[in-house]
């Protein structure tokens, strides 16, 4: 069954992580992307291990980094750097509907791969730029990179134990949020110029940046800023605007309690033994909460340190309490409602090597994901698509090897 994006051509000049998360997405729905790497070295994440795959013949394979990003393309090596190369490239875009690349700004240019060079032969096309700080303004010539960003774009001042309490410091995320945003934030652009494109016929750029996104995501955090004045802080587990919304310690480790109710909160403390809590006008409503956090807070711990996280956990889903375990990923892969819900996969490649992955989270009842093709070993694509895409013959094809234009 054919994907949602299957006849749309996805010419992808990205690595690392950003760009290459966007167009596995678009691939998952079906489009097909090819993956332009160097000759001999290919994405940089490649060897961002271990752990690694092992090949057929016991050698050090690509970086498991690699495979979450990679899935479902073509790879085809290409020296870019060559007049040759850029001439291939060049012609690949002029039969693509989108091309992706996170180069610097204007780093593309002196290649003839710039928007304005590649939508004089192709109109139609759609062009997706990924950078640290965009196209414009004072930092746009600077590198950007996820970790810098989280800290440049707020998230990292609302992350971590608040200044005071053991372990207090500014904390990034434990995956590369900023990145994995902007490759969301870019598929969901993509999907509208292609829309945009079906209607009147014009292609258009797409400019995105790392700060954007992140700066975009920090949701009520900013507005609680904008419209307060007031700058937030870290509150380590905690919520700014609901309690208690956080970690507390239990007899045997840790809980997570969700309660975002006036009605859940007594339902809460009438479980853990202290309904006199509930009755307390400080605490009755969660605006009283929030304002008196630090004094009820204490008074709810002690409870929760009675019983083990499983008992507590049956207990409050009994009564439609939110809560939860905090699952380390061995226990998150064994977990019964992702086992049902199929959030692992496994793909081989064609030379025998299982890959796993972790499935695209969007279910569609009509054009269902389907997952074929395995992240790329280097190059594997690089016959194919030059003879069915550019009709290039088998001698052409020696010919740009000899020379080292492709791999």
């Amino acid at each position: 069954m054919a994907g949602p994006l299957s006849g749309i051509r996805v010419l992808d000049l990205t690595r690392v992580l950003a760009g290459p998360w966007a167009t596995q997405m678009l691939a998952d729905f079906g489009a097909e992307v090819v993956k332009i790497e160097k000759p001999g070295e290919g994405d940089d994440t490649r060897g961002w291990g271990p752990p690694f795959l092992t090949n057929p013949d016991g050698s050090r394979g690509d970086a498991a980094y690699f495979q979450s990003a990679n899935r479902g393309k073509w790879s085809v090596c290409i020296d870019m750097a060559s007049p040759e190369g850029q001439k291939l490239i060049r012609a690949l875009a002029a039969k693509a509907d989108v091309v992706i690349e996170n180069f610097k700004v204007g780093g593309l240019r002196k290649y003839g791969l710039d928007y304005e060079s590649l939508k004089a032969i192709n109109p139609r096309l759609i062009y997706c730029s990924i950078t640290g700080f965009g196209q414009n303004g004072p930092y746009a010539q600077r590198a950007g990179y996820d970790f810098m960003i989280q800290g440049m774009g707020g998230i990292m001042s609302v992350t971590g134990q608040p200044d005071g309490t053991p372990g207090a410091e500014p904390m990034k995320v434990g995956v590369a949020f900023a990145d994995i945003f902007t490759g969301l934030h870019a598929v969901i652009g993509i999907e509208a110029a292609l829309f945009h494109r079906e209607r009147t016929g014009q292609g258009q750029y797409l400019d995105l940046a790392l700060l954007d996104s992140q700066v975009a995501v920090l949701a009520n955090q900013a507005l609680n800023y904008l419209v307060g004045g007031k700058a937030p802080t870290r509150l380590g587990n905690a919520h700014p605007n609901i309690v208690p919304y956080q970690t507390f310690e239990t007899a045997d480790g840790y809980i997570i309690m969700a309660v975002g109710t006036d009605r859940q909160y007594a339902e809460y403390c009438s479980i853990i033994g202290a309904a006199h809590l509930a009755a307390d006008e400080r605490f009755r409503t969660n605006r009283g909460r929030v304002e008196n956090r630090t004094t009820l807070i204490p008074l709810l711990q002690p409870f929760m340190k009675a019983r083990s996280t499983a008992e507590w956990v049956a207990a409050f889903e009994a009564a439609a309490v939110p809560c939860g375990p905090i699952n380390t990923l061995d226990q998150v892969f064994e977990n019964p409602q992702v086992l049902a819900r199929g959030l692992q996969v496994g793909l081989t490649r064609d030379d025998g090597v299982q890959v796993p992955g972790v499935a695209n989270p969007i279910v569609f009842s009509e054009t269902p994901v389907q997952y074929e093709k395995p992240s790329p070993r280097l190059g594997d694509g690089t016959e194919k698509v030059l003879r069915e895409q550019l009709g290039l013959a088998a001698d052409e094809i020696a010919a740009l090897k000899t020379k080292g234009v492709v791999g």
